[in-house]
């Protein structure tokens, strides 16, 4: 009896103390790295996050440009009309292709600046985009925090310089664009991702921001499959994994993105396979243009990761052997991605954050060439990343300036005769002036012989427009088009009587219906 009561209770030299002392030693373990790791980004290192969070704010202030469209029309535009109940809403909404979950957090914003009186357009535009330029920081630090729990702060460091280093992260870091936040949910996963070594795992945070991301952007679970399956080989318990966080994760991440639909959309709607379904089976995105199989890997991912890519390469062969699931994960996203016919810089963007960590791995291993290389990288990241954010398509947000005055004049109206969805709407005036553009839809009956409103006014614009408004009335007040449509529709501007007012650069690389400037028309009625 003594022997059993001794082992129950705990006393020294038997098993119940050797037990114990084991189940003390790992949960202090565990402890202690949680500790340590949040000591380190809060204690020692807490100018890291002042600096990540600094550097982003000066980033935003420093992009002034335009990307896609889709950085407005698929976020601005919907929050503003869920705000204040005007707008336009493209053909995405209307066939719930798109959820209403990336957007809503803006309309919250905007909700707030509307109740204290201070819904001017300066702020509708500038504090959704230093909101996401704060969550592109708090994702480097993030980053940097990862690494120097898996290795030490020299490797993380050079990961943390390489990061703010990329041209493409600074360019894309601050634009309200779902891969945007993909990416920030993506670095935030990644922190708890439980690979070998991590002190910060934890299965059901990584799971949860996965869900999130997939929330945002279906296309984000691409990314996380191999990480996935690798996670579930290597989990011992592994009905726990999927009855006790797979699926509380995601019947509450799901369930949560439908309701807010739901609300919106007034009907039950799961955008995510809408979404699945529109873009990947059966392939609407090649609607907006098609690329070869190879583009990304012959100009996509050589493009974003500009000249990180020597460093990366040599990362690759330096940095420990688990690592190589990142590489993997990396490789099979754009191969996936390559597979689908419409292809752009910004989708591959998730993956940079991972090429980051290998070419930490190659400047901590350099030594003699190690200032030289410092030197090149910060050079030829800086002239592109100030040339794209301050000057290469910046026309699209100055005209706004210009346009907005027609907010103060009576019965104003607006044409806009460029590619459909060049420059943003309302969220960049806010003001309910009638605003029209050509529209350009996809045929989701898959007619041979359809042509949308934008290629029908582009195949004989000055026709176009004479048949489109024989009626005088019918004018608008102002017209917005690029510079190189202004010659062939000068004789309807002079008999109309429609008078240049205003000329904003664009662009030094014109191409195709893109010109170098863009002007505004006012129609002088005698």
């Amino acid at each position: 009896m003594e022997v059993i009561r001794s082992r129950s209770l705990g006393r020294p030299g038997t098993a119940g103390t050797v037990q114990l002392r084991k189940r003390k030693s790992k949960l202090y373990s565990k402890e202690g790295a949680e500790a340590a790791a949040t000591a380190g980004l809060f204690g020692e290192n807490a100018y890291l996050v002042l600096l990540a969070v600094a550097f982003r704010i000066l980033n935003c202030s420093l992009v002034q440009t335009s990307f896609v469209p889709d950085e407005y029309w698929q976020s601005l535009e919907v929050a503003h009309n869920m705000t204040f109940n005007y707008g336009y809403l493209t053909w995405e909404w209307h066939q719930g292709l798109r959820g209403f979950t990336y957007p809503l957090m803006f309309a919250i914003v905007y909700k707030g600046l509307h109740w204290i009186g201070k819904d001017d357009v300066f702020l509708l535009i500038w504090l959704p985009r230093l909101i996401q330029a704060v969550f592109s920081g708090i994702a480097d630090i993030k980053l940097y925090s990862f690494v120097r729990c898996m290795e030490n702060s020299n490797v993380a460091k050079w990961v943390f310089f390489s990061q703010l280093c990329s041209w493409f992260t600074w360019y894309c870091s601050s634009r309200t664009l779902t891969n945007t936040m993909e990416t920030v949910l993506g670095t935030l996963a990644l922190y708890y991702y439980p690979l070998e070594g991590s002190q910060t795992k934890n299965s059901t945070k990584y799971l949860l921001f996965v869900a999130l991301a997939f929330l945002i952007r279906p296309t984000a679970v691409i990314l996380w499959v191999p990480l996935f399956l690798y996670h579930f080989s290597k989990e011992q318990k592994k009905i726990n994994l999927i009855i006790h966080q797979c699926i509380p994760v995601g019947m509450l991440t799901l369930g949560g993105s439908v309701i807010i639909d739901w609300v919106y959309f007034g009907k039950w709607t799961v955008v995510q396979w809408n979404f699945l379904k529109f873009n990947v089976l059966q392939n609407i995105g090649s609607f907006y243009g098609s690329h070869p199989w190879h583009w990304y890997i012959t100009q996509g991912f050589p493009v974003i990761i500009g000249t990180h890519l020597p460093f990366f390469i040599h990362g690759c062969m330096v940095a420990p052997r688990r690592y190589l699931v990142l590489l993997v994960a990396m490789v099979w996203t754009i191969l996936i991605y390559s597979t689908l016919s419409h292809k752009e810089f910004r989708f591959i963007y998730p993956v940079l954050p991972l090429c980051m960590i290998f070419c930490g791995f190659s400047f901590s291993s350099l030594k003699r060439w190690k200032k030289p290389a410092i030197g090149l990288l910060v050079i030829s990241n800086l002239l592109p990343a100030l040339y794209t954010g301050l000057v290469h398509q910046r026309g699209a947000l100055d005209i706004m300036s210009n346009i907005q005055q027609l907010c103060n004049k009576e019965n104003s109206s607006l044409l806009v005769l460029m590619p459909c969805h060049s420059i943003p709407h309302y969220s960049h005036i806010h003001c309910p002036i009638k605003m029209n553009f050509l529209e350009c839809p996809p045929d989701l009956e898959d007619h041979d012989t359809y042509v949308d409103e934008a290629d029908l006014f582009y195949m004989s614009p000055l026709a176009w427009l004479n048949a489109e408004f024989y009626d005088r009335k019918r004018l608008p007040t102002h017209l917005v088009m690029f510079s190189v449509l202004e010659k062939e529709i000068n004789p309807f501007l002079t008999t109309n009587h429609y008078v240049r007012t205003a000329s904003v650069f664009h662009t030094h690389l014109p191409e195709g219906r893109i010109g170098s400037h863009i002007y505004l028309y006012e129609r002088q009625v005698k």
